[in-house]
């Protein structure tokens, strides 16, 4: 059985459709970059300890880039109309459920996953983008009663800055989806940092965000394995 396994996860990674999605670089404001260092690592699949591909190695140089970025677009991102955050969202998720095999596929290659399972994950995920495409709309603010006869209360509501999310090896898709499209939603940019052992899932939603039309500073992606992390 465990051969089996490991044969399955091998064949299921290398029939993957739509390799554009395979990404071996990060992605900061709009660009897809090498880290400062030009130091990568190995992802590894974990059925038959293939090495899968390879992405940057980022330290904290990277990392204050890619915040600089997300800051500079949030300048710009915070004014956009509630209607053009739901349209771009709902772009990255009807592309999102285009590419689904591909991006389970990947996932079962760099996780482990069953692909039954990683199939579950990507259209769960998808669901959570497919979701705040609609709630974006729905951001209201409210009218408060005042105690005092001549003023008014009024509560409205503004995007916060930029926001960082990082994710676990587990869930690669729906834990950046189900942050990431929060935080798009309501005009707050972000910055994501994926788990070292899931990286080429979490840059092909990026790869499918950049063809949706995400303004570069946007949504910004850093990878680095665990020596760096802390930093």
């Amino acid at each position: 059985m465990f051969v089996k396994s490991r044969l399955l996860s091998k064949v299921c990674f290398m029939q993957t459709r739509g390799m554009h999605l395979l990404n071996q670089k990060a992605y900061v404001d709009g660009e897809w970059v090498t880290s400062a260092s030009n130091q990568n690592f190995n992802v590894i699949n974990p059925a038959n300890g293939s090495v899968i591909g390879t992405v940057p190695n980022m330290n904290v140089q990277d990392a204050q880039e890619a915040i600089e970025a997300a800051a500079k677009a949030f300048e710009t991102w915070k004014f956009t109309t509630a209607k053009e955050r739901a349209h771009l969202l709902r772009k990255w998720y009807n592309l999102l459920v285009e590419n689904q095999d591909s991006i389970a596929k990947i996932m079962t290659a760099e996780s482990g996953k069953p692909l039954p399972e990683s199939a579950g994950e990507v259209a769960y995920g998808n669901s959570f983008v497919e979701w705040f495409s609609e709630q974006a709309r729905n951001v209201r603010g409210e009218i408060v009663p005042s105690p005092v006869p001549s003023k008014k209360i009024f509560i409205d509501h503004h995007p916060i800055g930029v926001a960082a999310l990082i994710t676990p090896w587990n869930f690669p898709h729906a834990m950046i989806t189900r942050k990431a499209s929060a935080a798009l939603a309501v005009g707050c940019t972000c910055v994501i940092k994926p788990a070292e052992d899931t990286p080429f899932t979490a840059l092909a939603l990026m790869k499918l965000a950049e063809e949706a039309g995400f303004p570069k500073g946007v949504l910004n992606l850093v990878t680095s394995d665990r020596n760096n992390a802390p930093a």
